[in-house]
């Protein structure tokens, strides 16, 4: 449990709320082209660089508990290193441990999981996002496991693959099937017989979040479990085919399924496994509802096979969700929000259903629910169902107006809010939505900051990642931007660059120096903001941005 907080002697906070605003997906970019920051309208980040304290933080890599600085952050990792005010080991990084000592294979759920399919001999089925983008899973995790699962005696493994295009290049699909049907055939014979069974873009079946389109989870049990679908002898036919035919990205692509002699190949049945290998949990839940939860009115399910289900990770830690999990998540402790309600500091949580489980949950430590209901409220704003390029706008607005009623209030110390705008739109591969995705957050801000210079507070601005600042892939020795067809190549995922901090402080009095520190990470806006509520952070956060005189 934390502790309550010590009160700062330096720094008595001010009248009016501090308020953290995350600029999901809006970093600093490196080059001029593609970047949909620097060529958006934002006169109001413009005027906060040019009069308030800013700096740059790391939001990728080591600094937000990622194995290598080649590692893309996310807007999970980031919001967990926001909340927790120090960097933990992630998803990656944990199972990559996992793997390499041993110790996935020795626990119980992976016994569990093998152990049936040796004993029924039946099929072990796995089922995820299908690239290296190392934000939701890894293809390599998944070789290892079957590798493993053939030599300790598993017959048949059926893989139902969820095309990414978006944490990889948009149109990649293909530079992971190939391979990977390459590893299975070398794997293939002696008894052992292993396939790609299903799959579709990640955008289009299964990897829903937040309950926003559970339409998405039914077109996915449908296709994995049931054998429903269009029909291809090859993974590779089916993208080439609905490629051509819908002129989609691999994000969007619709389901698919492998058939022989006119039949799929890897329906899942009733004493089968099934290993979902996502490891971050946003868009793991709904699928492992529906394969474990007994009451289930999200779809019709049909009959739902008894099968030995394990996620790669423990995806919710309050409800113990799932049941079996093969890696057990970092144990996030001592969150800001935890010290704040042991404070008596009141807090409101708010963005669209797109974020509102980062506000909540992932800045909680992977922990839903209210800490202290008589002193937090959480506030979501229902996202269109929507292509986000259509809607670069999305609920900014929405979430503005509610935000600046409760500024007005008095009701709140502390205001935490996500637009998820860059992000989001950024993913999407449009440019100009992405820039108009910055502005309108822009606009937010202007009035946000309106609101805090009359209530007498404090603003801080930054992001969990970057996105839209970087919308083009470059070539790393030169930073010419890539050319196919004659075509730019657009860039989906997230970028590896730094995001912003700035501080808004009309009060400001001198209390602190009026150049911020730099060289930290986004972990350090946890101690910048409990400082500037008037309290010293804990002695084991990473240190404050803010430095005194």
């Amino acid at each position: 449990m934390a502790e309550t907080l010590r009160k700062a002697t330096w720094f008595k906070g001010r009248p009016g709320p501090l308020v953290l605003v995350i600029m999901d997906g809006v970093g600093y970019g490196a080059y001029e082209q593609g970047d949909a920051v620097r060529s958006a309208l934002t006169p109001t980040l413009d005027w906060l660089h040019a009069h308030c304290p800013n700096t740059p933080l790391k939001a990728h890599g080591k600094a937000v508990g990622l194995p290598s600085d080649e590692d893309m952050g996310n807007s999970e990792v980031g919001h967990n290193a926001i909340g927790a005010g120090r960097v933990f080991a992630q998803g990656a990084m944990l199972v990559n441990r996992s793997l390499e000592s041993g110790a996935l294979f020795e626990g119980k759920a992976w016994q569990e999981v093998r152990g049936n399919c040796v004993e029924r001999a039946s099929t072990l089925h796995f089922l995820g996002l299908f690239s290296d983008g190392n934000v939701h899973s890894h293809i390599d995790h998944l070789k290892a496991m079957i590798r493993r699962a053939k030599a300790e005696g598993v017959s048949r493994v059926r893989v139902h693959i969820l095309l990414d295009g978006r944490d990889v290049g948009e149109t990649s699909a293909l530079e992971y099937v190939d391979p990977f049907e390459a590893f299975l055939a070398e794997l293939n014979g002696d008894g052992f017989d292993a396939r790609i069974a299903s799959g579709g873009g990640r955008m289009a079946i299964t990897m829903d979040r937040y309950q926003a389109n559970w339409d998405m989870v039914r077109r996915g049990w449908e296709t994995h479990v049931q054998g429903k679908g269009r029909a291809f002898a090859s993974a590779r036919e089916a993208v080439e085919t609905l490629r051509a035919e819908t002129h989609a990205i691999d994000q969007d692509l619709p389901a698919f399924v492998i058939a022989a002699d006119g039949e799929p190949v890897g329906r899942i049945q009733d004493g089968d496994s099934v290993v979902f290998f996502n490891f971050r949990g946003d868009r793991s839940l709904e699928i492992t509802a529906a394969f474990e939860a007994d009451e289930f009115t999200a779809f019709d399910r049909g009959r739902r096979p008894q099968v030995v289900y394990a996620g790669m990770m423990e995806y919710d830690g309050d409800q113990h969700v799932p049941r079996r999990y093969l890696v057990a998540p970092p144990a996030i402790d001592r969150t800001v929000g935890q010290f704040l309600c042991a404070s008596g500091v009141r807090s409101l949580a708010i963005s669209e259903t797109q974020k509102f489980g980062h506000v909540t949950y992932f800045f909680n430590g992977n922990n839903s629910g209210y800490i202290d209901a008589s002193l937090e409220e959480y506030v979501e704003i229902t996202s269109d169902i929507l292509p986000f390029e259509q809607r670069p706008w999305m609920k900014a607005a929405e979430i503005t107006d509610r935000v600046l009623e409760a500024i007005g209030s008095g009701r709140f110390d502390f205001i935490r809010i996500n637009f998820p705008n860059g992000d989001m739109v950024g993913h999407t591969g449009v440019y100009q939505a992405a820039q108009i995705a910055v502005e309108t957050v822009d606009l937010c801000l202007a009035r946000i900051l309106k609101a805090v210079r009359a209530a007498g507070g404090v603003m801080v601005v930054s992001a969990d990642h970057g996105n839209a600042d970087d919308m083009l892939e470059h070539e790393k020795k030169t930073g010419a931007v890539k050319v196919e067809n004659g075509i730019p190549k657009v860039k989906t995922a997230h970028s590896l660059n730094p995001v912003p901090c700035l501080i808004f402080d009309p009060a400001s009095a001198g209390e602190y120096a009026p150049t911020l520190r730099t060289g930290l990470g986004i972990s350090s806006l946890a101690a910048t903001c409990l400082n500037l509520l008037g309290y010293e952070a804990p002695d084991d956060y990473d240190p404050s941005l803010l430095q005194r005189p």
